[in-house]
């Protein structure tokens, strides 16, 4: 099936940033969810940030402040900037995207929401 395609990631020292890039010119429907997940190794894949088609973003409290999620309509493009980052934000991040409306607090506060589409993953490396 058809994915999403992610770009950016890589290394950073803690306190730096770092921008995550998502392709989402597959959402061609008007209601939808787009979000950033990530997944430290050996634990769950957690939701960080979404955006909904209302424009309504939402963050995990670990995030919070840091974080920036961002929809470009015109390049199809979902970015996660993220900004004073700690080595606990050492993951492999996910973007990913529903195929019907849910709001953006609903989606970062349930686990159980279903995925139409995901990206491969990038992993991100913070070191202290």
């Amino acid at each position: 099936a058809q994915g999403l395609v992610q770009s950016g990631g890589g290394s950073v020292q803690s306190g730096g940033s770092l921008r995550l890039s998502c392709e989402v010119s597959v959402i061609t429907y008007r209601s939808y969810c787009l979000a950033w997940f990530r997944q430290p190794p050996g634990e769950e894949r957690e939701a960080v940030a979404a955006i909904d088609s209302g424009g309504s973003t939402s963050y995990a409290d670990s995030v919070k402040g840091r974080f920036t999620i961002d929809l470009d309509d015109a390049k199809s493009t979902l970015y996660l900037q993220m900004n004073s980052q700690k080595p606990e934000d050492t993951a492999r991040y996910f973007c990913a995207a529903t195929g019907r409306f849910v709001a953006s607090w609903w989606f970062v506060s349930h686990k159980d929401t279903t995925i139409a589409y995901w990206g491969r993953g990038n992993q991100v490396t913070v070191s202290s």
